[in-house]
């Protein structure tokens, strides 16, 4: 807990028995009032495994996508009584140690979402980040920054944190059940006028951290487009997507 406010780490994972105790270890527990892991339909051991480490566990019991896991995981998060939300992949990526930084930022009152960023500092490519990933990353990142009218070092991190109030805003069932669900989240919070922070996040790329192969890519980076693009349209009075309408009350997500 900072500042009186309750900190939940949830884990969106798929097939991760092999990165999750390291991950778990290093996650800040002085600090973080509950960690919960949403299992995405997962063929390995990353139930047995959350359920000797004593986590929170939501298991679907058919795959609902990495976007479709996410809402679960905010969902099972806000009913158990968060302030302040962290979603920290668990395939040991993402430096989990910054936890306490990112709830900081959020318990100051200053921001409203926080982004733990590879592309601050030099962390990405001395990290392993493929370079084709870090020129589409950048290239990606300053199309969006001109069409929604910001000024973020990167869109597409797996390291986020947000308020209560961001999460109770958001229209998140409105968004794609796959990987653009990330930008699009983003794009909402920008668009309801949420403060947005960045924080400098070391990054590690190896065989057992999940990564999406160079098609998948190709559709996440036509997606984020189309997101950036219509967002746009929105701002201009040009076109109305329930991507940016309030959100309605919330219900529980099937498992």
């Amino acid at each position: 807990m900072i500042a009186n406010q309750r900190i939940a780490v949830v884990l969106p994972a798929y097939n991760a028995a092999r990165t999750l105790r390291q991950t778990y270890g290093e996650i800040p527990h002085d600090v973080v009032d509950d960690v919960i892991l949403t299992d995405d339909a997962s063929t390995d051991e990353t139930v047995q495994v959350a359920a000797e480490l004593g986590i929170h566990t939501v298991r679907h019991l058919r795959n609902k996508g990495y976007g479709g896991n996410q809402k679960t995981c905010y969902a099972e998060a806000l009913a158990r009584g968060a302030d302040i939300v962290i979603m920290l992949h668990p395939d040991y990526q993402y430096a989990p140690k910054l936890v306490t930084a990112m709830a900081s930022m959020l318990a100051s009152g200053e921001y409203d979402v926080v982004l733990g960023s590879r592309i601050l500092g030099k962390g990405a490519l001395a990290g392993g980040m493929p370079r084709y990933k870090y020129v589409a990353n950048r290239g990606l990142t300053l199309v969006q920054n001109i069409l929604l009218n910001a000024k973020l070092s990167e869109y597409h991190t797996g390291y986020r944190a947000w308020t209560k109030q961001v999460l109770t805003r958001l229209p998140l069932d409105a968004c794609s059940d796959d990987f653009v669900f990330d930008n699009q989240m983003l794009a909402q919070s920008l668009y309801f006028g949420f403060r947005v922070g960045e924080i400098s996040c070391p990054t590690r790329y190896f065989p057992e951290a999940s990564s999406i192969n160079l098609q998948r890519s190709i559709v996440y980076g036509l997606g984020v487009l189309r997101t950036s693009a219509g967002y746009r349209l929105q701002r201009l009075g040009l076109r109305k997507s329930a991507l940016y309408r309030p959100a309605a009350p919330a219900v529980p997500h099937e498992r």
